[in-house]
């Protein structure tokens, strides 16, 4: 019987073994190299940065279909670097004798030949002292060195993107698509390489197009010109909220940025992450971010970060992907401990601080729009600056209502329903209010404290709070005690394939310390021994399950400490202070001093602000008085 596929004849031909020409090569490794037009460009501005460039200008047309022009002030190339430059494994990167000490974007010597291979490719340069020259190449074919005139510097030119391939145009998205791609690709440069200056432009239809991205070089030192660039690139509430990241762990050192937890986002799309300055896609370095936040954020939320990775080049390979977004490290378990270490330890520092947009969002919510225009006192009818266009008649009746107690019955002041907020006898307290969340004012709707402080006023959510307060000791508390596991009176037999147990087994210490005991079984099953008391009864399969699917998504799994943790959470719920409850000053200035020494306290355990901060600026002008 047949298998399913092709069927094979005995009497059909032998296949012919044949040399491939040159053109077809360049053509198979373009593929693989450029996928769509934002892969030409990554490679041509990361050719820009290997030159020494400071400032990168590129041009782009119908989504870098027609064109992409890449323009840098950098080292520049003679007439016989040129056709070098344009031959296939030619590069001035490294000399090849050790493919592990990298240092540069490049190394291969296949970007140039490859889109010279599949558009309409030509490079005009210029060295310090020496003449410009120019040289084209068209579907693989390449022309004579001329004499060109330039500044400085290198210009390259793409035109005509895969017409040599027309097949591949039908893969391309639209044009607006592949222009965001390629904005996308050099943002990250432009994250990697805050001391150069990027501009990139749509020149669609000719003429000096429009900017749509800019970034000017940043000064200063490494974390001052950085945050300027991500404040550039993520916008100022990113930069607003992240926190400084520099630590170091056996070779590999780790410095960025990352957002504190209530400046999260509902998808990945604000992680970014580099390994010597190459921006990756790895799944390795996403697990260990999204490790190091997981107590932090629900599972619908995900963290904002931009993370560089320093190591000496032999502890990474660079070279295991033609676009080189993957990397493989000798000791990947040091790598990611430091990336969700560093990170934990510095949203720990960052003690019960919350985002700045949380205030905003408040002030934005405080702030309907009109049906009509306000009237105010000085528009009233007599005075000099009536509206023009407006009768006064009109103006005065608008004013009069507008200013006008609602019409109601009159009632007694003992027929009013009770008021559900408590005021707290405001005294001198100028030492409680220099602190962070300030003194305790008043409680309203028996949920919320509204404390003083020296600059504004704090709102804080009473059960949200507590509930951090009490789920980070009950942490700490298993922390120092360890976690209590139950043996079961018959182990529980998991059937798995010989990979899939080998990897978990791998896993058996670090599983042991939070209560899951398991052991070999023979062949690809394993024993379930024992398990965590604090989960009750447990479907061992189930969790052994999804413990397998999160180490083959991510390469790591929080699985059962994120479900001994939730129970945790449970209990800090039910051991928290309740919504409804009222409370009297001394507890509500406790709470506040507790907040201000409990790590994470400023969001609660989903993730959510725990309280508020109105400075006095933005309640002056909710009421126009600025």
């Amino acid at each position: 019987m047949n298998s399913p596929g092709r069927n094979i004849s005995q009497d059909a031909p032998r296949p012919v073994i044949r040399q491939l020409d040159e053109g077809a090569i360049n053509r198979i490794a373009a593929g693989e190299v450029v996928e769509r037009p934002a892969s030409a460009v990554k490679e041509l501005v990361e050719n820009a940065i290997d030159a020494g460039a400071r400032r990168i200008g590129i041009d782009v047309a119908d989504g870098g279909k027609t064109l992409i022009r890449v323009s840098d002030d950098g080292c520049g190339m003679t007439g016989d670097d040129l056709p070098l430059a344009l031959a296939r494994h030619a590069t001035s990167k490294i000399d090849g004798s050790d493919l592990l000490d990298i240092h540069t974007f490049g190394f291969r010597g296949e970007a140039l030949p490859s889109l010279g291979a599949v558009g309409r490719l030509r490079i005009t340069s210029r060295v310090a002292g020496g003449e410009g020259v120019t040289m084209s190449v068209s579907g693989g074919q390449p022309g004579p060195v001329k004499p060109a005139a330039l500044s400085g510097g290198t210009v390259v030119e793409l035109r005509d993107l895969f017409y040599a391939t027309p097949a591949r145009l039908k893969f391309m998205r639209t044009d607006r698509a592949e222009a965001q791609a390629i904005s996308d690709v050099v943002k990250r440069l432009a994250m990697a390489e805050p001391y150069i200056g990027f501009t990139l432009r749509d020149v669609s239809g000719g003429g000096e197009g429009r900017v749509t991205f800019r970034a000017d070089p940043e000064n200063g030192d490494m974390f001052d010109a950085l945050h300027g660039r991500l404040a550039t690139v993520l916008g100022r509430d990113f930069a607003e909220n992240a926190l400084a990241i520099d630590t170091e762990r056996e070779g590999l050192t780790l410095t960025g940025y990352a957002a504190l937890p209530t400046y999260s986002r509902g998808s990945a799309v604000a992680q970014f992450l580099f390994v010597n300055g190459r921006p990756v896609r790895d799944k390795l370095l996403v697990g260990a971010l999204r490790a190091a936040y997981f107590d932090f954020l629900s599972r619908d939320r995900h963290p904002a970060a931009c993370l560089f990775l320093e190591c000496d080049p032999h502890l990474v390979d660079v070279n295991v992907h033609p676009a080189k977004s993957e990397v493989r490290f000798r000791e990947p378990g040091i790598a990611r401990g430091l990336i969700v270490s560093g990170l934990r330890h510095a949203l720990a520092g960052a003690g019960h601080r919350a985002s700045t947009t949380v205030a905003t969002a408040t002030l934005g919510a405080m702030r309907p729009e009109p049906a009509e225009p306000r009237v105010y006192q000085m528009d009233r009818t007599g005075g000099s600056h009536v509206a023009p266009h407006r009768p006064a008649p009109e103006i005065m009746r608008q004013s009069y209502d507008w200013q006008a107690p609602e019409r109601s019955e009159p009632q007694g002041f003992a027929e009013m329903s009770a008021p559900s907020a408590r005021m707290e006898p405001v005294g001198a307290q100028p030492e409680t209010e220099a602190l962070p969340l300030g003194a305790a004012r008043a409680q309203v709707h028996e949920n919320y404290i509204i404390a003083q402080t020296d600059r504004g006023i704090v709102i804080v959510d009473q059960h949200a709070a507590h509930e951090r307060l009490v789920y980070e000791k009950l942490k700490r508390q298993m922390a120092e005690h360890g976690v209590t596991s139950q043996a079961l009176l018959i182990p529980e037999v998991v059937e798995l394939s010989a990979g899939d147990a080998q990897m978990l087994l791998d896993l058996a210490e670090d599983l042991a310390r939070l209560g899951l005991v398991i052991e070999p079984f023979g062949g690809g099953a394993v024993a379930v021994r024992e398990t965590p008391a604090i989960l009750g009864r447990v479907d061992a399969r189930a969790m052994i399950s999804d413990i397998l699917d999160e180490l083959a998504d991510l390469g790591d799994s929080h699985t059962v400490q994120a479900r001994i943790e939730a129970v945790l959470s449970c209990v800090a719920c039910h051991g928290s202070i309740r919504s409804g409850r009222r409370m009297q000053a001394e507890e509500m200035n406790a709470l506040l001093r507790e907040m201000e020494a409990t790590p994470h306290s400023g969001q609660c355990n989903h993730g959510r602000p725990t309280y508020v901060e109105l400075r006095l600026s933005d309640i002056e002008r909710l009421f126009g008085r600025t």
